[in-house]
């Protein structure tokens, strides 16, 4: 499972390190894609099909699948881990995310998302703010 946060810099190039135990649960061979909030998500190839099961088999003629298809495949990059954990941002990405020298990955079970670090900070204030009534609104399950 990955779980944690970690800041980390990021090169003038947009070269930056996954952290190690990410990179050992992950591989060296990824999918960056863009997120929701603005940030980043990172995840092997395998839950990346998993990811596209769940829209990809919607109508075509439905406008939200094509919307959903378009931000989460159009802006898909397969990447490589170098030996040292590192790899490059794709400009796209970043200009997307809004990363800058600073960047904070997050654990979230199945997958890591990357902030930049000052949208991350934010987003904490808003989780701190709003927890509770988040977690009062989320579907039961059964």
């Amino acid at each position: 499972m990955l779980i944690g946060h970690y800041q980390t810099k990021v090169s003038a190039k947009g070269r930056v390190a996954l952290p190690a135990k990410f990179k050992k649960k992950l591989g060296g061979k990824l999918i960056i894609t863009a997120n929701y909030e603005k940030s980043l998500m990172i995840v092997t190839p395998d839950s990346y099909q998993k990811v596209l099961g769940q829209i990809v088999n919607r109508p075509l003629t439905a406008k939200t699948a094509r919307a959903t298809d378009r931000f989460l495949l159009g802006s898909a990059f397969e990447i490589e881990l170098d030996d040292q954990g590192r790899f490059i941002i794709p400009r796209y990405l970043r200009d997307y995310a809004g990363i800058g020298e600073e960047a904070v990955f997050i654990g979230i079970g199945n997958r890591v998302e990357l902030w930049s670090e000052s949208r991350w900070r934010l987003y904490e204030k808003y989780l701190d703010q709003n927890i509770d009534q988040l977690s009062e609104n989320l579907p039961e399950l059964t």
